[in-house]
């Protein structure tokens, strides 16, 4: 944006951007949503935008899925993992799939769809587990074997006997994240070691580990995680859409 705007010009901007936006998308200007994402500091975390539930059903990958497009900063569906997604569902036929901070539940959703044998979603929020269970509604994949559960993923992973009990695992995290039901804050520059530990502790040999982080400043010393293979791989997740080429960082691990 022009950096030389003041507040009255700045404004007069964004709406000339969503009146261009629709025009060359031909929509209803009603049907351009406007977000501002401020850049995070510290502890801080984004909050509850609106209360006016605008959802709407996408598609991806030939799969549905719920996007709330009033409330929050983000929608439900992190369009930059769109690859990653796919890479789990031509891995997951007849795996045991675990999806940790699991958000929305996407990537259950691609692992279901590409017959996996189970899937466990871990998260702590009510809200995203009940909006993930609808997106299992949404594919025809609201079973048994696909299993959500609320907890907080370090407690989980401290709290699973150490046996192979996954095959596949995507863990995407959070940059930080804080709850008043955890007396213990998440940050992942501190935690990863830990976690990525625990949940090696819980794969089968020859298991995949997708790691995810878009913390721009994080370092990955592979020399702390007892894997028996580390290989970045996010220059082939990263969508060819995406300017910012560090939208996030990924990993994949082999026990």
């Amino acid at each position: 944006r022009p950096n030389e705007h003041t507040l009255a010009e700045h404004a007069e901007w964004i709406d000339l951007m969503l009146k261009t936006a629709a025009d060359a998308l031909e929509v209803p200007r009603q049907n351009v949503y406007f977000k501002h994402r401020d850049r995070q500091r510290g502890n801080q975390q984004y909050e509850r935008q609106d209360e006016s539930g605008q959802t709407v059903i996408v598609q991806e990958g030939g799969l549905k899925f719920q996007v709330n497009l009033s409330d929050y900063v983000d929608t439900g569906l992190f369009l930059d993992h769109r690859i990653t997604r796919g890479m789990v569902r031509e891995a997951a036929a007849g795996k045991r799939f675990l999806n940790l901070f699991c958000y929305t539940g996407a990537f259950t959703v691609y692992a279901a769809a590409g017959g996996a044998a189970s899937t466990t979603s871990v998260d702590l929020s009510n809200t995203y587990l009940d909006w993930a269970a609808a997106n299992l509604r949404l594919n025809g994949l609201a079973r048994a074997e696909n299993r959500l559960v609320r907890a907080d993923v370090l407690e989980f992973l401290r709290t699973q006997p150490i046996e192979p009990t996954f095959d596949l695992a995507v863990a995407d995290v959070p940059t930080y994240s804080n709850s008043k039901m955890t007396e213990e804050d998440f940050d992942v520059q501190q935690h990863y070691v830990e976690m990525l530990s625990l949940l090696l502790g819980l794969m089968s040999p020859g298991g995949v580990v997708y790691f995810s982080t878009n913390f721009r400043r994080f370092h990955f010393d592979e020399t702390q995680v007892p894997a028996a293979a580390v290989r970045e791989i996010s220059r082939q997740t990263v969508p060819a859409d995406f300017r910012n080429k560090r939208i996030h960082r990924c990993w994949r691990l082999i026990k």
